[in-house]
């Protein structure tokens, strides 16, 4: 696909289709990386498990942290060998 560089107030940009952009699974952030000679742009990943202790005080406050197993172990140790 050809595209053109256009100046975007002190700086240059493209215009990227919409379809390449959800191809590309791209949202509002990306990484840039240059290598050699070529521009990559990749998706912004988000850190997984990020907002995860957000999500367990709002379980503790309504009352939804309660275990879904059984968390305890039974293991008869009599005659394991030390």
């Amino acid at each position: 696909m050809k595209t053109t560089i256009i100046p975007i107030g002190n700086s240059k940009g493209i215009r990227i289709p919409k379809a390449v952009l959800e191809q590309c699974n791209f949202s509002k952030d990306v990484s840039l990386e240059v290598k050699g000679d070529c521009l990559i742009i990749k998706p912004l990943k988000r850190k997984p498990r990020a907002e995860w202790e957000k999500y367990f005080e709002n379980m503790s406050k309504n009352k939804e942290d309660k275990l879904i197993i059984e968390d305890q172990l039974e293991i008869d140790m009599e005659e394991w060998e030390w």
